[in-house]
């Protein structure tokens, strides 16, 4: 596991960037495990001024979403599937068949789980993008007292709603749940890379990196994986021993 830390929340979405990029270039069809929220959005911003600039192609790259919201329609403004076309697809050439993203409005969640998880076995991700929340959860895997192995439906924690509020109008139209990749489905990615930024994330960052593996901070699996590369900046390594920081960027 590499940890960097960058002064600057902009250099480390371009590095990030750059990464995935590189990916495309090397390997057209590859797939790309994607995420949300606010720690994405410059990255996805790098990834459309690469695009206009450089035409990078992603005619043949397949996406995964980790979650959606259950409940929501795919065209309400805080669903992911509408984060996830305004920030990046419609900017880019990705072919919509090779977009998956849980259906959250389906009449069969449980149905809509197993077949998420079917398509994850057929199209094993080469390189997936996380964030964390501020209790440590990647992807919606709350903390638990177990981990829970594939794409499932949670009950978000009142934490998690808390963070997530902001986006909406008010609290009572937060989803109180979601459907979400399971650990074994994330863990199963050859290449991993989790993004921190900020000072609510400093207090997650040390137990996924210090503390020892638990579901009850269910990012710090992670510890397990043989490819995972941690982009932090100086707010979000804050507790963090210096020993730790393997590379350390201005």
């Amino acid at each position: 596991m590499k940890v960097y830390v960058y002064k600057s929340v902009e250099e480390l979405s371009k590095d990030v960037a750059k990464l995935i990029i590189s990916n495309v270039n090397k390997n057209p069809k590859c797939v790309l495990g994607l995420a949300t929220g606010n720690t994405m959005l410059p990255i996805y911003k790098e990834l459309v001024k690469d695009y206009k600039t450089n035409q990078t192609n992603y005619e043949n790259v397949k996406t995964f979403n980790l979650d959606e919201y259950a409940g929501l329609h795919y065209l309400n403004k805080n669903s992911y599937h509408y984060y996830m076309k305004k920030n990046l697809f419609q900017h880019i050439n990705i072919n919509k068949s090779n977009i998956y993203i849980p259906n959250g409005i389906k009449k069969d969640l449980q149905k809509e789980c197993d077949n998420y998880n079917e398509l994850l076995q057929n199209y094993p991700v080469d390189l997936q993008l996380l964030g964390i929340g501020t209790n440590g959860h990647i992807g919606f895997n709350e903390p638990s007292t177990t981990f829970t192995p594939f794409t499932h439906i949670v009950t978000l924690k009142d934490s998690t709603i808390l963070s997530n509020q902001k986006l909406f109008n008010k609290s009572s139209e937060v989803p109180k749940k979601a459907l979400t990749m399971g650990i074994q489905n994330i863990m199963t990615a050859k290449h991993i890379i989790l993004i921190a930024t900020g000072d609510s994330k400093q207090y997650a960052v040390k137990k996924l990196l210090e503390e020892p593996i638990s579901p009850f901070c269910p990012a710090s699996i992670l510890q397990k994986h043989q490819n995972v590369d941690i982009f932090l900046n100086t707010d979000s390594a804050k507790l963090l021993n210096k020993t730790n920081l393997i590379k350390k960027t201005a």
